[in-house]
């Protein structure tokens, strides 16, 4: 996926989760953040960041905060890109795709994708990495209930004759693996455990990420 009016800005802070302030060649610009996790370990004062300048003018905010630089790491912060990157990449995935269908019920679910692929009916869930540690990635940086709901729900779709993916996109390029991060959710590492024991696949990639491209780069080992 590729973005539009990238500039780079220095951050200065985050009065709330949906709003951080940048320092743009010495204006102070207000940002949409696009990601509601807590990313504390990244959004630091004086942290170089790129942010997407929208052509909105109805707008509340003129950019999207999209990538933060943590040393050597651009790190792609937009929690809406990983479904993007996913879906243009899936058809390199599976073979014989021959239906993609964004946003799909599942009962009284919702799952990010249904596909359909070598006579196989597939629902499939996407989560995005950003949270980093000594090289190894982790998910996720804040307690998710709905992560866990989703994944009792992947296991349901087993029981009924589907397939059912994990993807976990790692918005970042170098990583050594990836594992749930049980100190900060103990109940969705055992949620990811039993899943992959009751045949969810589980599936982990690295990105190659610019300030302006996101795309899937590698497949990266998981630890449960």
């Amino acid at each position: 996926m590729k973005y539009a009016n990238i500039k780079q800005g220095k951050f200065i802070d985050r009065p709330n989760r949906f709003i951080a302030h940048i320092d743009l060649d010495g204006t102070i610009a207000v940002c949409h953040v696009k990601n509601t996790g807590r990313c504390k370990e990244l959004l630091l004062p004086g942290a170089t960041v790129f942010v997407e300048k929208s052509e909105n003018p109805a707008r509340k905010t003129q950019y999207d905060l999209i990538a933060v630089c943590k040393g050597d790491r651009l790190i792609n912060i937009d929690s809406q890109a990983p479904n993007q990157v996913i879906k243009e990449w899936i058809p390199s995935f599976f073979s014989n795709l021959s239906l993609v269908k964004p946003e799909a019920k599942y009962g009284d679910s919702r799952f990010d994708f249904y596909l359909e692929a070598n006579g196989k009916k597939i629902f499939a869930e996407v989560k995005g990495v950003t949270l980093e540690d000594n090289g190894v990635v982790l998910f996720p940086d804040a307690p998710t209930e709905r992560g866990v709901k989703h994944l009792h729900e992947l296991c349901h779709c087993i029981q009924y004759g589907y397939d059912a993916y994990l993807f976990f996109v790692v918005q970042m390029e170098k990583a050594d693996y990836f594992t749930p991060n049980r100190r900060t959710h103990p109940a969705f590492a055992d949620a990811l455990a039993k899943a992959e024991r009751q045949g969810v696949n589980l599936i982990c990639v690295t990105c190659d990420v610019t300030p302006d491209t996101l795309a899937v780069k590698n497949f990266l080992p998981i630890k449960l």
